[in-house]
């Protein structure tokens, strides 16, 4: 049963579903105007708790600084949404009444509560009729986190192009050269075995090299595509609220910016 003698431990604290899973965060306590009962919570969904939604808390248990609410995460989270910095206004609570389907949730609040502007929000006053002889500071707390998305996409594609490739190659031919010996004891039968005088031809083949091309396909590398992740740091920037107490005691005001 929560009432209001613990509800400075519910903010902040998980609210957990009827099937087991954390919903969110409670960010604010309403209570009843007359009864200062509680009777809704503002649970934070979302990334960083940026959603909030209205719950009831007439059948809700809490355990520590947690509360189980007889509702899934997914109904909690499709509530109807409604501004949760002011008061509760009492066309918004017959909207949650509504959705929530129990009209049983009406017992138990004062008439007043049901026809002027419902429920007010908790505050740690030592005024208020819910909290001790202190006053509460509180400030905002950045949490930052990360989210992977996608930033771009890498292919391989493979084509063909053309290049002149040069290379020396060492080619042969042959020449004619003419010999002359003079005759001598030895060749003097070679010189005297023809005719004195007549007509002759001799022939001599000529040859040469050429180059020659041929081409093949060899494999020279696989290549593939492979990623690294690199960490950079990045500097955020955003504002935060923080509550600072005065105090007056009669002769000097100071302020505490603890």
């Amino acid at each position: 049963m929560i009432n209001a003698r613990n509800l400075d431990s519910l903010i902040g604290g998980h609210v957990i579903g009827s099937d087991g899973d954390k919903i969110g965060t409670v960010g604010q306590v309403y209570v009843d105007n007359e009864t200062s009962q509680p009777s809704w919570v503002s649970v934070r969904t979302g990334l960083f708790g940026m959603s909030e939604t209205f719950v009831p808390v007439q059948d809700a248990e809490q355990t520590g600084d947690d509360i189980r609410v007889p509702y899934t995460k997914e109904f909690v989270k499709d509530a109807p949404r409604i501004d949760a910095d002011g008061a509760l206004e009492l066309s918004q609570k017959s909207e949650l009444y509504a959705y929530y389907g129990n009209d049983s949730l009406r017992q138990g609040e004062s008439d007043s509560d049901t026809r002027a502007d419902a429920d007010a929000t908790v505050g740690y006053d030592t005024s208020g009729p819910t909290t001790d002889d202190a006053m509460t500071r509180s400030e905002e707390r950045l949490h930052v986190g990360t989210e992977r998305v996608e930033t771009g996409r890498a292919r391989l594609r493979k084509h063909v192009v053309t290049e002149n490739e040069t290379v020396t190659v060492p080619v042969s031919h042959q020449e004619v050269r003419i010999e002359r010996e003079p005759i001598t004891e030895g060749n003097v039968g070679d010189a005297l075995s023809g005719p004195e005088i007549s007509e002759e031809e001799h022939e001599v083949v000529l040859t040469a090299e050429r180059p020659v091309v041929a081409k093949e396909t060899v494999p020279v590398e696989r290549v593939r595509l492979d990623t690294d992740t690199v960490t950079e740091n990045e500097t955020m920037t955003e504002e935060v609220r923080k509550e600072e107490i005065d105090y007056d005691d009669g002769t000097a005001r100071r302020t505490d910016r603890i």
